[in-house]
Protein backbone atom coordinates (compact mmCIF):
# COMPACT_ATOMS: atom_id res chain seq x y z
CA UNK A 1 0.00 0.00 0.00
CA UNK A 2 0.97 3.46 -0.90
CA UNK A 3 0.66 6.07 1.41
CA UNK A 4 1.35 9.11 -0.65
CA UNK A 5 -1.52 11.67 -0.13
CA UNK A 6 -1.33 10.83 3.23
CA UNK A 7 1.78 13.12 4.36
CA UNK A 8 -1.08 15.89 3.86
CA UNK A 9 -3.22 14.59 6.65
CA UNK A 10 -0.45 14.79 9.11
CA UNK A 11 -1.24 17.79 11.54
CA UNK A 12 0.83 20.45 12.18
CA UNK A 13 1.49 20.99 16.07
CA UNK A 14 -0.13 24.28 16.90
CA UNK A 15 3.18 26.43 18.32
CA UNK A 16 4.23 25.72 14.40
CA UNK A 17 1.52 26.59 12.23
CA UNK A 18 2.45 30.52 12.51
CA UNK A 19 6.30 29.14 11.23
CA UNK A 20 4.34 27.84 7.57
CA UNK A 21 2.85 31.22 7.18
CA UNK A 22 1.92 32.17 3.41
CA UNK A 23 2.04 36.08 2.58
CA UNK A 24 -0.14 37.00 -0.79
CA UNK A 25 -1.59 39.85 -1.99
CA UNK A 26 -4.77 39.45 -0.65
CA UNK A 27 -4.42 37.20 2.62
CA UNK A 28 -2.24 35.74 4.89
CA UNK A 29 -2.57 31.86 5.04
CA UNK A 30 -1.20 28.99 7.45
CA UNK A 31 -0.93 25.51 6.92
CA UNK A 32 -1.99 23.45 9.43
CA UNK A 33 -1.60 20.15 8.24
CA UNK A 34 1.92 19.30 7.41
CA UNK A 35 3.35 19.94 3.77
CA UNK A 36 4.89 17.84 1.47
CA UNK A 37 8.26 20.47 1.43
CA UNK A 38 8.75 20.12 5.39
CA UNK A 39 12.33 18.82 6.46
CA UNK A 40 10.79 16.75 9.75
CA UNK A 41 7.61 15.22 7.15
CA UNK A 42 8.93 11.94 6.36
CA UNK A 43 10.31 11.45 10.26
CA UNK A 44 7.01 12.60 11.38
CA UNK A 45 4.71 10.30 9.38
CA UNK A 46 6.82 7.53 9.85
CA UNK A 47 6.52 8.04 13.64
CA UNK A 48 2.64 7.86 12.81
CA UNK A 49 2.61 5.29 10.75
CA UNK A 50 4.46 2.76 13.19
CA UNK A 51 2.54 3.93 16.04
CA UNK A 52 -0.66 3.21 13.51
CA UNK A 53 0.91 -0.25 12.99
CA UNK A 54 1.71 -0.76 16.61
CA UNK A 55 0.16 -3.77 17.19
CA UNK A 56 0.99 -5.72 13.80
CA UNK A 57 4.62 -4.39 12.96
CA UNK A 58 7.05 -7.13 12.54
CA UNK A 59 4.21 -9.79 12.51
CA UNK A 60 1.82 -9.43 10.15
CA UNK A 61 2.59 -5.39 8.90
CA UNK A 62 6.00 -3.37 7.71
CA UNK A 63 6.48 0.12 7.18
CA UNK A 64 8.84 2.16 5.93
CA UNK A 65 8.26 6.35 5.19
CA UNK A 66 5.15 6.17 3.20
CA UNK A 67 4.94 2.29 2.19
CA UNK A 68 3.19 -0.06 4.21
CA UNK A 69 3.40 -4.37 3.22
CA UNK A 70 1.18 -6.42 5.01
CA UNK A 71 2.18 -9.97 5.17
CA UNK A 72 0.86 -13.61 5.72
CA UNK A 73 1.51 -17.17 5.13
CA UNK A 74 -2.18 -18.30 4.17
CA UNK A 75 -4.49 -15.99 2.08
CA UNK A 76 -7.07 -16.39 4.95
CA UNK A 77 -4.75 -14.63 7.26
CA UNK A 78 -3.98 -11.67 4.60
CA UNK A 79 -7.52 -10.96 4.70
CA UNK A 80 -7.50 -10.94 8.32
CA UNK A 81 -4.57 -8.71 8.72
CA UNK A 82 -6.30 -6.41 6.64
CA UNK A 83 -9.13 -5.94 8.40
Amino acid sequence: MDGYSSYNQVNMAVEDIEKTTLITPWRTYCYTMMPLGLKNIGATYQRTTITFLHDLMHKGAEAYVDDMIIKSKQRDGHVLTLQ
